[in-house]
């Protein structure tokens, strides 16, 4: 089973390239309240200047990946400048999509690292340094495709020690997790879900904790709310997604969402949608 799937088929994800090119000096606040950001560096040497951060200097040809809304701003040397693709990233309707959990506040790695990447940087490249036509869209796609194969690499090589990732990569987990992930509107128990990892319940729990960090049934809980977002992004009733990610009623959803976001759906939903404006 592609192990990926699931975080593609309940959260959408959507690039858009804002700026590609020689960058010198200094670079505007790289800041926005819903979508994390995609920087991939080809040549020179950069600062990254964060709030209560350290500088960090990156010398080398990289990609940074922001997971979740961070501000920060670059700064590169005015006579030599630094070469690089930026980019902002959706995934989901939320914050909730346990993928981008999963990742720290900033990652950064080194192109030389990931030669199976190489490709795909190339046309990415080519793209975003031109002027053909349609190449606003070609270079948003490419964005796009080059983050499905950085998660699909990140998984692979352990790059990120925890999380979602890591249990996705646990031969013991993985087979409780599909089955959350494909069935959320199943009343799960412990003992359920610790049969399809071939464990004893206690066994199960403390495993899954140590590996993801969050205990099953908190997982679950924001598996299903993250997908219940989504839905309400789409339009569709309490009363028809309740059900559907394993909660008798609305009003059972409204409590857990409420509790665990410190607002209601409705109050979420117009909050995103006034900051779509």
């Amino acid at each position: 089973m592609d192990r990926l799937a699931p975080f593609f088929e309940r959260f959408s994800l959507s690039a858009r390239v804002f700026y590609s090119g020689r960058l010198c000096g200094s670079s505007g606040d790289h800041e926005t309240d819903q979508a994390g950001h995609l920087h991939v560096l080809k040549t020179g040497s950069l600062k990254i200047i964060q709030p209560n951060t350290r500088v960090m200097v990156i010398d080398t040809p990289s990609i940074l990946f922001y997971p979740r809304p961070r501000r920060h701003r670059f700064q590169t040397s005015e006579e030599e400048g630094a070469e690089i693709v930026c980019a902002t990233i959706e995934f989901g309707a939320g914050m909730l999509n346990p993928l981008i959990s999963s990742f720290p506040e900033l990652l950064v790695l080194p192109l030389d690292t990931l030669p199976e990447l190489a490709p795909t940087l190339q046309l990415f490249f080519s793209e975003a340094f031109s002027e053909l036509p349609g190449r606003q869209a070609a270079v948003d796609r490419l964005a796009e495709y080059f983050l499905v194969l950085l998660l699909r690499s990140a998984m692979n090589t352990h790059v990120i020690n925890g999380g979602i990732l890591m249990g996705l990569s646990d031969s013991r987990l993985t087979k409780a997790i599909e089955v959350m992930h494909k069935r959320p509107e199943t009343a799960w128990s412990l003992e359920q879900l610790a049969q399809f990892a071939g464990m004893s319940r206690a066994r199960f729990a403390a495993h899954f904790r140590q590996v993801v960090g969050a205990t099953p049934f908190d997982y679950l809980t924001n598996w299903r709310l993250g997908i219940a977002q989504t839905m309400l992004r789409k339009g569709e009733s309490l009363k028809l997604i309740a059900p559907a990610v394993g909660y008798t009623n609305a009003t059972a959803l409204t409590r857990v969402f409420t509790q665990r976001l410190g607002m209601t759906p409705s109050e979420w939903l117009a909050l995103r949608q006034n900051r779509a404006i």
